[in-house]
């Protein structure tokens, strides 16, 4: 069976995390403190909220992040049935980025969503575009899907002296250049002299809609620089500060240090053919998003430490990554590392844009084998991945977390996403197996729009918490 034509889907299924895993760095003196505020009985409701605008594919940066640390071994077996050459579905985005309409000085822009990155940054206008290699391109090259921001326009915009912004990721893209600080507004929440880096040099793969990113990390995260040549950017200069959201609870925008993420599961129509779906989801500052949601089943959890490294001392909250408790289905109490996921010796992180869950190996054949007819592990070019008839029936699934189950929809495990020769439409599991990845401390696992599509999930960075609440189906 030649299933080499699914390779890219498999990459992106097995072996991506978000952004890129940062060295630490020393800390830079804050401007002021941080007030911890720990949230007492129900969540608030949000003051300030924004729909998503979009959806696009992944970054490439994203889909090759992992490219030097997964594990693309494999042992897979097994063959869907009834087909001898499987290829992605037309239009299905499969991972995808979600992008939020950000004002800037007073400029509008279409920014992706990023809760693995801390920068908000655009490029500025006259910036130089260059190719991987290094080569001068035109500007167009890199397909912003902005001409940039202009510095002239803005009434509120000041320069950051001295420093400089500078982030290259997996694909050899970069953008690097000066900083402000200016007056940044999405969704009613605004905050003045929030640090913004304008890269005046790119070397970007656009999709001619996107035009930067707003970064909702945490400060280690940053890209910020003691330095006026980015060249010149290491770890021993690197100046955290405070991202956007963090600037919001410094200045008391928001009487509560949260943001909230409530993403909408799309028909499998606007899956295929309608990127401009209206009805994407919602992001919320100040409390939960304003969705339906089940009484009584809140759980807050603590962010744990995830590194790149196994030395204890250099661990930082880099992602917002949490502990599971259990994975739930027919069957599961006769597989440990279902019972007791701790047995996993993994970290969870939390990734909205990522299609699929990436569990433990163990439990995710023992889920894959409970469907019927039971999902096959397909080999593609080293890797493995589980693929199922779409009209297969679909076992319940949940996961406890903080002693809390969540419950995920069966729609949300089928995904047609890949055609048989035949034009058949063949499905992938929404929860999968990950791979292990050597060059980190541990194992880590995700839980993708699969797990977000049923649950609003609030993060509170200050105090590093995220509280997830099971959604009403819809």
């Amino acid at each position: 069976m030649n299933l080499t034509s699914l390779l890219p889907l498999a990459l992106t299924l097995l072996c991506i995390v978000p952004g890129h895993i940062a060295n630490p760095a020393p800390h830079y003196p804050a401007l002021s403190p941080l007030v911890a505020r720990s949230p007492g009985g129900a969540l608030p409701a949000a003051p300030y909220s924004v729909g998503f605008s979009r959806k696009v594919p992944r970054r490439k940066e994203k889909i090759n992040a992992l490219s030097a640390l997964c594990g693309h071994g494999g042992s897979g077996h097994g063959a869907k049935p009834g087909s001898q050459t499987t290829v992605p579905l037309a239009g299905s985005n499969f991972d995808s980025d979600y992008l939020v309409n950000v004002t800037i000085g007073g400029q509008n822009f279409s920014l992706i969503l990023d809760s693995g990155s801390a920068d908000t940054w655009v490029p500025q206008q006259g910036f130089q575009c260059f190719n991987l290699t290094g080569s001068p391109v035109p500007p167009a090259t890199c397909n912003f899907g902005t001409t940039g921001f202009n510095v002239n326009e803005s009434k509120t915009f000041e320069p950051f002296p001295n420093v400089s912004f500078n982030i290259t990721y997996g694909t050899s893209e970069f953008v690097a250049g000066p900083v402000g600080f200016d007056t940044v507004s999405v969704g009613g929440l605004e905050v003045s002299q929030q640090v913004v880096p304008l890269p005046n040099v790119a070397a970007w793969l656009g999709d001619g809609i996107l035009s930067g990113i707003i970064g909702l990390a945490f400060p280690d995260e940053t890209s910020l620089f003691n330095t006026t040549e980015p060249t010149t950017a290491t770890k021993q200069n690197h100046i955290p500060y405070d991202p956007l959201f963090f600037t919001a609870v410094k200045q008391k925008k928001v009487k509560h240090p949260f943001f909230s993420i409530a993403l909408n599961r799309p028909t499998p129509d606007q899956e295929e053919h309608d990127a401009y779906d209206p009805n994407l989801g919602i992001l919320a500052f100040g409390g939960i998003a304003d969705v339906p949601v089940l009484h009584n089943t809140s759980t807050t959890v603590a962010v744990q430490e995830f590194t790149s490294n196994a030395t204890k001392a250099d661990e930082k909250f880099f992602w917002y990554t949490i502990p599971i408790d259990s994975y739930n289905f027919p069957g599961s109490k006769n597989v440990p590392e279902a019972r007791n996921a701790s047995l996993g010796n993994g970290t969870t992180i939390l990734d909205t844009g990522t299609a699929v869950n990436r569990i433990p190996g163990p439990v995710a054949a023992a889920y894959a084998a409970a469907f019927d007819p039971p999902a096959e592990l397909t080999s593609i070019a080293g890797l493995s991945l589980y693929l199922a008839q779409c009209n297969a029936t679909v076992p319940p699934f949940s996961v406890t977390i903080g002693g809390q189950a969540f419950s995920m929809d069966p729609r949300d495990q089928l995904l047609p996403v890949v055609t048989d020769e035949q034009g058949d439409v063949v499905c992938v599991l929404g929860t999968q197996a990950q791979q292990g990845a050597p060059d980190l401390s541990k194992d880590f696992h995700l839980l993708g729009d699969t797990f977000f599509h049923n649950v609003v999930t609030t993060f509170n960075p200050i105090d590093k918490e995220v509280t997830l609440t099971q959604r009403v189906a819809y």
